[in-house]
């Protein structure tokens, strides 16, 4: 519903800078602007850009890993699921010859199938009072998809990023508090689940911090920020 790529959620991955990475830090149209898929279409028209100006900023194209919270934990996560899903793509939106893969994910706190979020609080004894529960026309969930989600399942599935989980996809690190009162922590255990049944086990890593909240300052905690780099620097170098 509201950021902007320059606010102080990007700090975190400022740290990258310090290993030899490089951080590109995006915009994506709000709820307000357009409705879902198109900030999806908006991440990996971002991606393409990256790779098509690799030569003039010396990025390497072959080595990009998307990394997020919130939403932005569920754009990245959906990078990391979803490469050539031509619904989901816009080649409109600039460099249509490059492609959207990521070669790693690091998803904090991601929201996934917004239809379990109030049950999933409810069964933890945290779901929130009427007026803002994700199941209600207001919701950030119902606000991106254009319609209350409980009438529209169909579209909830469609931006469910289970549904695009195939038979190989990126190493992923899921990280989520167990006090989580916004994005319940259900969400990462079941789609961590997905991957290990699909993938394998090794390529997905489901960290829970104990007792974290949502956007809880141990997740940007200096041993934490180095456990995301060390786990970048064991696919990417």
């Amino acid at each position: 519903m509201g950021c902007d790529k320059a606010d102080l959620q990007v700090l975190p991955a400022l740290a990258g800078l310090e290993r030899g990475y490089a951080v590109v830090s995006i915009n994506y149209r709000m709820s307000g602007e357009a409705q879902f898929p198109a900030l999806v279409q908006d991440a990996k028209a971002a991606v393409r850009w990256v790779r098509a100006n690799a030569g003039h900023y010396r990025f390497d194209p072959q080595k990009i890993a998307a990394w997020g919270g919130s939403a932005g934990g569920y754009l990245v996560t959906m990078l990391g699921v979803s490469a050539g899903v031509p619904e989901l793509e816009d080649l409109a939106l600039g460099n249509p010859d490059q492609p959207c893969n990521v070669q790693a994910v690091v998803a904090w706190f991601a929201p996934t199938n917004f239809l379990k979020m109030d049950p999933y609080l409810a069964e933890s004894g945290l779901l929130p009072p009427p007026g803002f529960r994700h199941n209600e026309a207001n919701s950030p969930e119902s606000l991106l998809l254009g319609h209350v989600i409980t009438e529209i399942p169909e579209k909830v599935n469609a931006a469910n990023p289970e549904t695009y989980i195939r038979s190989s996809g990126p190493p992923f690190l899921l990280q989520h508090g167990t006090k989580d009162p916004v994005v319940p922590v259900q969400m990462s255990i079941a789609i961590a689940a997905r991957m290990e049944r699909a993938w394998g086990k090794d390529r997905i890593t489901l960290e829970l911090l104990d007792g974290a909240e949502h956007g809880d300052p141990r997740f940007e905690t200096a041993e934490n920020i180095q456990r995301v780099l060390d786990f970048f620097d064991q696919y990417l170098k």
